[in-house]
């Protein structure tokens, strides 16, 4: 497995992970909701961030990254390599090479939540609602040593 910056040509592959994951991991949110949620990513928010994927040997998108100012804006992985790495490498390299040191996580989302306090990230804050004003709370979190230099 290997890090290598996205490119617009790799856009369809990006969203088909982001949907597959989606499904697997938020289902909290309705089809409706997920669906104006693809549109958005799409036509705005890929160009909005640094998107960087996770390869496999044979050069086969396995997750993504995108970061913007400092914030992981989006982390997903194709369903068939959770638990496998893929998380751990993409938010690594982010950590190191892009000085990502914050994210917003859905509240309904554990697992994430999980993932991120395992990587040394902590909780500093909670919005009731998401960037797009809906009733889906975000935990606001931090990477923890940088805390410590503040």
């Amino acid at each position: 497995m290997y890090i290598a910056s996205a490119e617009k040509k790799d856009y369809s592959t990006l969203i088909e992970i982001w949907q597959d994951a989606v499904s697997q991991t938020h289902d909290f949110l309705s089809q409706h909701y997920i669906n104006e949620l693809k549109s958005l990513i799409l036509e705005h928010y890929f160009d909005a961030v640094t998107l960087y994927c996770c390869k496999n040997r044979d050069d086969k998108i396995a997750g993504f990254i995108g970061v913007a100012n400092g914030n992981i804006e989006m982390l997903f992985v194709k369903p068939s390599f959770f638990a496998k790495g893929v998380g751990t490498l993409l938010i690594n390299y982010a950590i190191d090479n892009v000085a990502a040191t914050h994210v917003d996580v859905n509240e309904q989302n554990p697992k994430a939540y999980g993932f991120y306090l395992s990587k040394g990230f902590e909780q500093i804050g909670r919005s009731e609602l998401d960037g797009q004003g809906n009733q889906f709370p975000l935990i606001h979190m931090r990477l923890a040593k940088v805390a410590e230099v503040d």
